[in-house]
């Protein structure tokens, strides 16, 4: 999963309300909480998803698009969201992606739906292997030798366990101390270059790497089961108390529905429906 979904993971308190902040200020700029070093989903240079819905976000409101970057790590949120010093102002307004119910935020509703998938390196035994059921009928001398990335404390864990390939998984930490460390190392470095000959990562870093490795790996979403949940719902996150502003980003979120999927769908991510069932385009 990486730090690309570390808040799928984390627990923590909630937060407490921003004061006076029940009426919407007069805003001179879309400020974003944001990961420097996070592709897909953001980065320094706004190459990612949610660069690229802010900017939506931003021209639909008519307001230019700011950044206040910090890594991902531990109290992310406390150092971004709710960082200010005395006589100062908030330093962004708004984080654009986590998990529906993370309640160190105050979540809008959600604006997409994703799932853990199976990368594939087609090569060797691997090469016919066109379904999450064409990788598990692999014949037995096949699967011993499998090496399988994945995030620890991630659900592939347990769906390793049921599929008898614990052995076979090979564990990468949550998180790192090192600021260069990206989510998608696990597949555009160690599956792309031979360490790995699959993994199992959440839909949008699958999705994004597979395609900029190119036709060498196979995407394959996963389903989820009793006792494994893979599929979650993203939404984006305000202070406690913003109700006016928490209100304008869901409306947003409506109106700007199109082109949010339309940026999903460019960078590759899987998208399913609330029962798990892949969408169509």
């Amino acid at each position: 999963m990486g730090r690309a979904r570390r808040r799928l993971a984390a627990a923590g308190g909630r937060g407490a309300a921003a004061p006076g902040a029940d009426a919407a200020p007069k805003r001179e700029a879309f400020r974003v909480c944001q990961d420097p070093n996070n592709l897909p989903f953001s980065n320094t240079r706004g190459e990612g998803i949610e660069n690229r819905i802010a900017e939506l976000f931003g021209k639909a409101l008519g307001l230019p698009v700011t950044y206040y970057s910090f890594p991902q790590r531990l109290a992310f949120i406390r150092n971004t969201l709710r960082y200010k010093l005395p006589g100062e102002d908030f330093r962004c307004d708004i984080v654009m992606g986590v998990p529906a119910g993370y309640d160190q935020v105050s979540v809008t509703k959600p604006y997409y739906r994703s799932t853990y998938a199976l990368v594939v390196a087609k090569k060797g035994a691997l090469a016919q292997v066109a379904s999450v059921e064409d990788f598990l009928r692999l014949d037995e001398a096949t699967r011993r030798g499998l090496r399988i990335g994945l995030y620890d404390r991630s659900p592939a864990s347990e769906w390793l366990v049921r599929r008898g390939l614990v052995e076979q998984g090979v564990p990468y930490p949550i998180m790192s101390p090192d600021p260069d460390q990206y989510p998608g190392e696990i597949i555009e470095r160690d599956l792309a270059g031979g360490k790995l000959d699959a993994a199992i990562v959440w839909g949008p870093i699958a999705g994004y790497y597979a395609r900029r490795v190119g036709a060498s790996l196979a995407v394959f979403p996963l389903r989820s089961e009793p006792g494994v949940k893979f599929d979650y719902p993203m939404a984006m996150g305000v202070r406690y108390g913003e109700r006016e502003w928490k209100q304008q980003i869901e409306g947003l979120i409506e109106s700007q529905r199109a082109g949010i999927e339309a940026i999903l769908r460019e960078y590759g991510v899987p998208l399913v429906d609330e029962a798990g069932n892949p969408r169509g385009e």
